[in-house]
């Protein structure tokens, strides 16, 4: 099974093998500290998206999107808090992931 797509094939934008470890680790680490419960990824034309979820049954709360179209202006990396607000954005995925670094922020239900 090929993960690597860029650009994208037959119109659909997908994470590389890099990026997904990079998002499996740091849903790893939030997982085992309680925080996050589940995940789920998806391709469309323009973009794709790493949604997070504290149960399987709600909303996201939290969503890693790659927008390649905008790589040479604000970044093609972002975080979507809910409601759509974005949290982060950049040019590196890492740098965007550092919003989660532990001490930074708490979930609050």
């Amino acid at each position: 099974m090929a993960l690597d797509v860029s650009p994208p094939v037959g119109g659909v934008v997908f994470f590389e093998r890099r990026e997904i470890d990079q998002l499996l680790r740091l849903y790893g680490r939030m997982v085992a500290a309680g925080e996050w419960r589940d995940y789920g990824m998806g391709g469309a034309s323009d973009h794709a998206a790493f949604s997070i979820f504290r149960h399987a049954a709600e909303a996201p709360l939290y969503r890693v999107e790659k927008w390649p179209e905008l790589a040479r202006k604000q970044g093609q990396w972002l975080v979507r808090g809910q409601g759509g607000v974005v949290l982060k954005r950049g040019h590196d995925l890492a740098q965007v992931l550092r919003l989660f670094d532990k001490g930074r922020f708490k979930v609050v239900d």
